[in-house]
C-alpha cells in the first residue's frame, strides 16, 4: 500500500495535562477517522455544536497561540504542536475528543504527541492524499516581520529566522524540508519565554498553567531550566514547530517554500488567508501514482481536482 494514500492511527490515543493558558486538567482521546474525515476536533463537555475544524478561515486567536472557533463560538486553542506532529507524521485523519478549550501543553513540545502516534501505530487506507500546491509567490509584511511562500517542485521548504534582543536566544535561522528532513529536533523543541514576560503574560490572563517543566524560560542571559536546552536551535526549531502546525489548518499538506523572519502564528495564518482568498495562487491535486517516494515532481502523475 502506498506510502502516499491517507494516514490514520491505529487506535485511540489518550492524553490528560494542563493548558498553558487556562491552566485547567485536560482530557483528550485521538481517535481513528475515515479516509477524507481530516482532522476533526469535538469539544466533549460541550452537547450541541461541538464540533471545530482546524481551518485558516476558523483562527479566532494566534496571539501567543492558534485557537479555532466554530461558528457557535465553541472553540479550541493551543493547538498547533499537535498539528505540527500531525503534519510531520502524515497523519490524514484523526477525531479529537477534548473536555476542555485548550489542548494539553505537555513539556512544550510535539515531543510526546509524536512518541503516543509512534506507540499505537499508524494505518493506511486505499485512499490517495490530497496535497496543496503553490502556484505563485505571495508575501506579506508586518513591520519588521515578512513571510512569503512561492512554488517548489516537490517539497515543503521552512526557512525561519528568529530575531531577538536577549543575547542568548539573538538571531536563529534553520532550513528544513517537511517530507524529507529528520524532524526529531523539531518535534522535541519546547515553547521559550523571556522571563520579565511571565507578569506581563499572567496580567492579560495567560500562560496559568506555564512552568519550568513545559516552557523554556531565559532570564537575562540565563536559562532556567536545569537541563538547559535540547538542541542548539532549539528556539527558531520550535518556532518551525508552531508554523508547521498552522500551515496544517490549510487542509492539506502543501508543496511550496517558505522563507519568514520574526513571524508567528498570526503571521502565518494572514499569509495563508491572502494565497486561499485567490484560486489562482494555488492548486488542489490528488496523488495518482503509488510508488514514488516522493511523488510530485512528475505532473503526470498528479491530477487536478480544484
Amino acid at each position: 500500500m502506498s506510502v502516499l494514500n491517507q494516514k490514520t492511527i491505529n487506535k485511540n490515543i489518550s492524553i490528560q495535562g494542563a493548558g498553558l493558558h487556562s491552566g485547567t486538567n485536560v482530557s483528550m482521546t485521538i481517535k481513528p477517522a475515515k479516509s477524507n474525515t481530516g482532522i476533526i476536533f469535538k469539544r466533549i463537555d460541550i452537547k450541541n455544536n461541538n464540533i471545530v475544524i482546524p481551518n485558516i478561515f476558523n483562527v479566532s486567536s494566534a496571539v501567543f497561540c492558534t485557537t479555532i472557533s466554530n461558528e457557535h463560538g465553541v472553540s479550541v486553542s493551543t493547538i498547533e504542536h499537535l498539528m505540527g506532529a500531525f503534519y510531520g507524521m502524515g497523519i490524514d485523519n484523526a477525531l479529537i475528543e477534548i473536555n476542555n478549550k485548550e489542548v494539553p501543553i505537555l513539556d512544550g513540545s510535539a515531543k510526546l504527541f509524536v512518541e503516543e502516534i509512534t506507540k499505537v501505530g499508524i494505518k493506511t487506507s486505499d485512499a490517495p492524499i490530497k496535497v496543496i500546491k503553490i502556484d505563485k509567490k505571495i508575501e506579506f509584511k508586518d513591520g519588521k516581520k515578512s513571510i512569503s511562500i512561492q512554488p517548489s517542485k516537490i517539497s515543503l521548504d521552512i526557512d525561519f529566522e528568529l530575531k531577538y534582543e536577549n543575547d542568548l536566544i539573538g538571531t536563529q535561522r534553520n532550513l528544513i524540508k517537511v517530507y524529507e528532513s529528520d524532524l526529531n529536533e523539531i518535534y522535541n523543541s519546547r515553547t521559550f519565554c523571556l522571563f520579565e514576560d511571565i507578569q506581563k503574560l499572567r496580567e492579560m490572563g495567560l500562560a496559568k498553567g506555564g512552568s519550568l517543566e513545559n516552557a523554556i524560560v531565559i532570564k537575562d542571559n540565563k536559562i532556567l531550566n536545569k537541563e538547559g536546552l535540547r538542541n542548539e536551535k532549539e528556539f527558531v526549531n520550535h518556532k518551525i514547530l508552531d508554523c508547521m502546525g498552522d500551515l496544517y489548518l490549510a487542509g492539506y499538506k502543501i508543496i511550496g517554500k517558505i522563507v519568514c523572519s520574526q513571524g508567528g502564528h498570526k503571521l502565518t495564518n494572514q499569509l495563508l488567508r491572502i494565497v486561499f482568498e485567490n484560486k489562482e495562487n494555488f492548486s488542489l491535486i490528488e496523488i495518482k501514482e503509488k510508488n514514488l517516494p516522493y511523488a510530485f515532481i512528475n505532473k503526470s502523475h498528479l491530477r487536478a481536482i480544484a
